[in-house]
């Protein structure tokens, strides 16, 4: 008989002091992040008084994030990644003060705001790939539970908090502060990280730009335990569309912006505690052997949205799939981030995020253009349905591959 191993705690994980120096980092950049989303929001509108460049305002703050992901993410594996997390945020909180400027043209806004949105994805990338070096084992799986409580909570923080703060202060002492959090960051990142060399550190060995992203994709692509984990990630996002047709949703059921905030707030309060209860309860030999089933729970308990269920049944519907869907993206990353070689980490992983924040802008617009048409609890509801049928194969596929090498998928106790 083997003997269990001591289950990790949330408190062993933040007893290592790198880790607590980059939560802290990253806890501060989300919750300026969304501040400034704010803040820019009410700039814009004030100044133009036009919806629709507010909303391309807004818009820059996350889509160029796809054009960073692909191609600059690789910048994680060929630097070494606290000096690369460091010379972000600092580039961050410099863009951001020129955002402040008085007198900043429209065009010259945007390019500030795309530019900080470009950027965010390389920090994300090293960050992602340094974790395991600081967390080994199951520490790792904790360490990304605790991660994504903090950043469910965080925006919730960063959108009630921003919303308050600019009814008190200016816009723009809002986006100062958000600067101001880039630059607390970037210190806690130089200060709380050791140095760590290049994960591919000599000129001989360091392949060329598109060599490495045509690796990286190649990697992620052509390995079907990273293939079927990436797109269950992926697919957990889809499903999230009630997020983006949270305001038609609550008009079906017959209310207004109340409605609109409760179910707004459903996806990431099941998160915060979907990731408590399986970061703590669950063992680690168990947490990839559930992904596949999950999924198919997650995406087909949200085809009950077309039983029309009203407020309390839709709130309770979005809470346990955020939190499922929350729990499948959470370990598919994690297990996806621990059995990429090193020196493929940041680009690889940069890739898996960058799918994983299209797939959950592109699923809204999809999703809008045929609730105009059905109606928009009904189209929650069958994007439900298809991602479980989805969910299915893909679940299958990552169940005999995982059984296949079991020690690849399963980390050390």
């Amino acid at each position: 008989m083997v003997d269990t191993p001591t289950r990790v705690r949330y408190r062993d994980v933040f007893a290592v002091r790198e880790f607590r120096a980059l939560w802290l980092a990253e806890l501060l950049s989300i919750c300026g992040d969304q501040l400034a989303r704010v803040a820019l929001s009410v700039m814009v509108f004030n100044s133009t008084s036009s919806a629709t460049l507010t909303g391309l305002t807004y818009g820059l703050t996350y889509a160029p994030s796809l054009v960073g992901g692909i191609l600059l993410t690789g910048i994680a594996d060929r630097f070494p990644r606290r000096t690369v997390m460091a010379v972000v945020d600092l580039l961050r909180a410099a863009l951001i003060l020129l955002v402040v400027i008085p007198g900043m043209p429209f065009w010259g806004l945007c390019v500030l705001v795309g530019s900080v949105s470009l950027l965010n994805p390389v920090f994300k990338a090293a960050q992602l790939a340094v974790l395991p070096d600081m967390l080994p084992g199951d520490r790792f799986a904790v360490g990304m539970a605790i991660r994504q409580m903090t950043i469910q909570f965080a925006q919730l923080l960063g959108f009630a908090g921003g919303g308050l703060l600019i009814a008190v202060v200016s816009a723009h002492t809002a986006l100062v502060a958000d600067s101001a959090t880039f630059l607390a960051s970037a210190l806690f990142v130089w200060t709380g990280l050791r140095a760590r060399p290049a994960a591919v550190d000599t000129a001989t060995s360091r392949p060329g730009w598109l060599s490495a992203m045509s690796r990286g994709a190649r990697l992620a692509f052509t390995d079907r335990g990273l293939r079927t984990l990436m797109l269950l990630g992926w697919l957990m996002a889809v499903i999230t569309v009630y997020e983006g047709l949270a305001a038609p949703y609550a008009a079906d059921l017959g209310g207004g912006s109340a409605y609109t905030g409760l179910l707004l707030a459903a996806d990431p309060l099941g998160g915060v505690i979907g990731a408590y209860l399986f970061g703590r309860w669950v063992p680690a030999w168990l947490r990839p052997r559930l992904v596949g089933t999950l999924a198919i729970v997650a995406a087909g308990l949200l085809g009950g949205c077309l039983l029309r269920p009203g407020l309390p049944g839709s709130l309770l519907l979005f809470v346990v799939c955020g939190g499922l869907g929350t729990i499948v993206v959470m370990q598919a990353s994690t297990t996806f981030t621990t059995a990429v070689p090193d020196e493929h980490r940041g680009q690889v992983v940069g890739l898996s995020n960058t799918g994983l924040s299209t797939a959950s802008g592109a699923s809204p617009l999809l999703a809008g253009m045929i609730a105009d048409e059905i109606g928009a609890v009904e189209t929650v509801g069958w994007f439900g349905l298809a991602s479980a049928a989805l969910a299915v194969p893909l679940s299958i596929a990552w169940w005999r591959t995982y059984r296949g090498d079991r020690r690849r998928w399963t980390p050390e106790e």
